[in-house]
């Protein structure tokens, strides 16, 4: 398993459904449905619906009203083999739910086929842009003023993207993830997982002033899957995981934090003066020591390395700059816990 801070993104509660509301658009023949799997924050999307095209649709969909700039992205796969080559399943945004709205559709068909789907005005010709990915796992939509960006790849490549300016999908919009199962006859099924709503940095963010908050979120490495523990308002950063798997340990404005897997909560680590840590914490082998990087102005500006116990208490300084300006940086303990291993930018440490 790894671990990652993500942001920017909208304050969202990701261990229930991220949607407002779920329904069929359309004249569709079977009823769908949509439903999250807490376990694994993932949508199962499941609907009948003759097309998106022309000048109506018929489908299921999962939508969120947004407003400004985001970006919408997911990993899609179809369940089972399918009944017709082109079922498909992505992200829509529209104007409203009506059938035949204006919409942008990020589009993944069953026979490979991936494209950036529409339509300019209520009722009109559903026209398209292909991309030059076949069978993405990968999709990702993004409004940007009028400009609407259709972004594919396979996992492990690069995105390809395609895009499309249109003027009449800029104010409030519904978003969300659909599957159409190209025959009112039958129902088809669809995956969405690493599901994310993110709102992309403003014109004008001062970098380490203003923040668009964190996600803590857990990934499998050989999968992929990414799943959210938990969400803060301001940066966190730097998890490292306890050598029992059973806390993660972070930094946020200078303090530390254990966060608790099983509960689901961070408690502060009671670090004494060190108020000024950064990303450089590092846990030893053994889990019960930690060594920090802590800046401290009234030493001449001097960066110094401490170590700690993991669960708290004073800590002791083991080396700092000479020179006064500078950082010294903690990579990590020897497995023996007799050594910490060190990076200087300006000279060597005491």
């Amino acid at each position: 398993m790894a671990l990652l801070v993500s942001g920017p993104l909208w304050s969202q509660q990701y261990s229930g459904n991220i949607f407002d509301e779920s329904g069929d658009i359309g004249r569709c023949a079977i009823k769908g449905s949509t439903e999250f799997v807490t376990a694994r924050q993932e949508y199962l999307l499941t609907g009948s619906g003759d097309n998106i095209w022309f000048g109506e649709d018929q489908f299921h969909f999962a939508w969120k009203k947004l407003k400004g700039d985001f970006i919408l992205r997911a990993d899609v796969r179809f369940i089972g083999e399918g009944s017709h080559a082109h079922r498909k399943a992505g992200w829509m945004i529209r104007r409203s739910l009506d059938t035949g709205s204006p919409h942008v559709s990020g589009t993944v068909h069953d026979d490979g086929l991936a494209s950036l789907q529409y339509r300019f005005s209520c009722g009109s010709e559903t026209a398209e842009r292909r991309s030059s990915v076949v069978a993405p796992d990968i999709i990702q939509l993004e409004r940007k003023g009028d400009l609407f960006i259709f972004s594919a790849a396979v996992r492990g490549r690069p995105f390809e993207t395609v895009a499309v300016r249109q003027a009449s999908l800029t104010g409030e919009v519904y978003a969300g993830l659909f599957v159409c199962s190209h025959d009112n006859t039958v129902t088809e099924s669809a995956v969405f997982s690493n599901v994310r709503i993110t709102r992309p940095a403003w014109s004008g963010l001062v970098p380490y002033r203003d923040y668009l908050g964190s996600n803590l979120e857990i990934m499998d490495v050989e999968t992929g899957h990414r799943r959210v523990v938990f969400q803060a308002p301001n940066s966190i950063q730097a998890p490292n995981w306890t050598p029992d798997g059973k806390y993660l340990i972070y930094n946020s404005e200078g303090l530390l934090y254990r966060f608790d897997l099983a509960t689901g909560k961070p408690e502060l680590i009671n670090s004494g003066f060190a108020t000024g840590n950064n990303n450089d914490h590092v846990l030893s082998f053994d889990g019960k020591m930690l060594g920090i990087s802590h800046h401290v102005a009234e030493e001449d500006n001097k960066s110094i390395i401490f170590i700690m116990p993991a669960g708290g208490g004073t800590p002791e300084v083991i080396a700092y700059l000479y020179g006064g300006q500078g950082t010294i940086n903690v990579p990590g303990w020897s497995p023996d816990g007799k050594q910490i291993a060190f990076v200087s930018n300006t000279g060597p440490a005491e």
